[in-house]
Order: C-alpha cells, then structure tokens, then sequence
C-alpha cells in the first residue's frame, strides 16, 4: 500500500478498518491476539523502537500498533510480515499469520467449517438437472450412469 506524494512513493497509513475488532464473547480467539500482541510488543521493545517509530517502519499508524499489542486488534497478515521484516524476527512472526487468520472469523463459522472438513462426503439434491433439448434417453443414461 503506497501513496505518491509529491512525486515520491511513501507507504499509507492504513486506517481502522471495520470487522478485525476482536469478539468479545470468543475467549480462545481473544486469547491468541492477546498472545500475538504481546509478542510484537516484546520484539519491538527488545529492538528499542517506541510504537510510532515502528508503526512508521511497517506503514500503519501508532494508534493501530498500540491496539494490536493491547490484543484489541486482530493484525492483518500484511501487518505480521512488515513486522517480522522490520524486527528481523526470521519468519517467527510471520508464522503467527495462520492463528490470526482463522480468529478473525466469527466463532461460529469457526466451527462450521471444522465439522465441514470432518465430513465424510457432502451431499446435494438437484432436480434441475436436465435442461432443454437435452431430455434424451441417452442423456438421461448418461447422467444418471
């Protein structure tokens, strides 16, 4: 995400975006981005960077850092890569990627599509099948076959 201002590319500051709040009422998926939180703190801290200067780094705002660290934010994938890169994490932030990725969706989809990679076959009911000028014996055979 780059802007060019005044003839020069720079990085844009994404802005709050609706959707990657954390749910409250999900305690696991709290619990990972209160984790993955801690964790950039910790690297950017032991790096001695303050919020701004890191957020300036990787392209999002102060504001954004300090809500990701706090665990109020779930942080997009783009966000982990820049900060793996800006903390010369080699890959352990950026691995945190798949966790966050699957708590930024509601709890309940969560589980749907758990128990749907469980199943073992998917079954569907069409009674549409056979169209037009195609109800043929033949066709019909051959579909059913």
């Amino acid at each position: 995400m780059t802007a060019e201002v005044n003839g020069t590319q720079r990085l844009e500051v994404d802005a709050d975006e609706p959707g990657w709040e954390v749910d409250p009422d999900d305690e696991s998926g709290a619990a990972v981005v209160a984790t993955v939180g801690r964790q950039l703190k910790l690297r950017r801290e032991a790096a001695g960077l303050r919020a701004g200067e890191f957020g300036r780094l990787i392209g999002y705002g102060e504001d954004l850092v300090y809500k990701v660290e706090a665990g109020k934010r779930i942080p997009r994938p783009e966000y982990l890569e820049r900060a793996d890169s800006a903390l010369k994490a080699g890959g352990l932030i950026a691995a945190m990627k798949a966790d966050v990725e699957e708590v930024r969706y509601p709890k309940k989809i969560r589980d749907l599509a758990r128990m749907e990679a469980r199943a073992v076959e998917l079954l569907a009911y069409g009674d549409h099948n056979v169209h037009g000028l195609l109800q043929t014996e033949g066709y019909i055979r051959a579909l059913f076959a």
